[in-house]
């Protein structure tokens, strides 16, 4: 049991990551980006690229990743999204135009990385066992446990004390009101989105340490992702926390005591549990 606990939290702090970058870019910006698998394994390319050609760390490769993930993603914002967002009468329909737009997107993303790289993708990077409580890890995992605990602690406290994170989190409740007080919502919007995509590719900077990869799984990823922010409620960064704990210590325990087979599918149980009797997630706010 110590051995699930332990792996199954170290599994967790890297699907925080991945959850909170869409947990901002849907729940601030109100798009649902089905490319946010593929940012991903953007990220985890591009620190497998460094490390086997020029052998550059990829803990320095996750310095490097994100002014380069911040300016994209909001280009992406910029010139691919805010049409669809100026053009929509409704949250419903800006949702169902960004998906039809992501998911295009998540195809490019696609394309480009298997001209770069067509087959799975791998290195050794800090894969020495270490001992922690009796249980036996890598050091790669607990490195990227680590980071991605600093990344979320410094998230939390920038929108709770900083002046643009509390912008960040009033656009999150309503855009409306938050327009009424002078926020400048299409900024905060695009800041949120363009953050989200830098933290995700974060994650694909660490995860590559440990995990096997290819151009086709981040459709996977998008999936997890989408599961914690819906259970632990949509722009709720504590709830995409404990989401993710909870997502990684139930995917251990049945790939260790049942069958590894079985993870995806006790993952999207514990999703339509949610849906059926918490619908607004751990954290969410319930609608009046």
């Amino acid at each position: 049991m110590l051995d699930i606990l332990v792996s199954g939290l170290l599994l967790s702090g890297t699907y925080a990551l991945v959850a909170m970058g869409l947990n901002l870019q849907y729940g601030v910006a109100r798009i649902m980006n089905l490319a946010n698998g593929e940012v991903l394994v953007l990220g985890a390319l591009a620190a497998f690229w460094l490390y086997t050609t020029a052998q550059i760390s990829p803990i320095l490769t996750v310095i490097l990743v994100i002014p380069v993930a911040f300016i994209g993603n909001w280009l992406i914002y910029r010139f691919l999204l805010t049409p669809l967002v100026r053009r929509s009468k409704t949250q419903g329909a800006l949702e169902v135009d960004s998906i039809l737009a992501t998911f295009g997107m998540s195809f490019i993303f696609i394309g480009i990385m298997v001209s770069i790289e067509g087959g799975f993708f791998f290195y050794k990077y800090l894969s020495e066992p270490i001992q922690i409580l009796g249980s036996t890890t890598s050091l790669n995992r607990l490195v990227a446990f680590l980071i991605a605990v600093l990344i979320a602690v410094g998230l939390y406290i920038w929108l709770h004390y900083s002046r643009p994170g509390v912008a960040v989190r009033a656009v999150s409740v309503s855009t409306e009101a938050s327009g009424l007080v002078g926020i400048n919502v299409p900024r905060v919007s695009a800041l949120a989105f363009a953050l989200g995509g830098t933290i995700t590719a974060v994650g694909g900077a660490l995860i590559s340490t440990f995990i096997t990869l290819d151009a086709s799984i981040g459709v996977v990823f998008t999936l997890k992702a989408l599961i914690i922010v819906i259970m632990g409620g949509v722009g709720e960064i504590r709830g995409a926390i404990v989401a993710a704990i909870i997502l990684g210590l139930v995917e251990t325990g049945v790939a260790t005591l049942i069958d590894p087979g079985l993870t995806l599918a006790a993952a999207y149980f514990i999703f339509v549990m949610i849906l059926l009797f918490r619908p607004q997630g751990l954290f969410g706010r319930r609608a009046v």
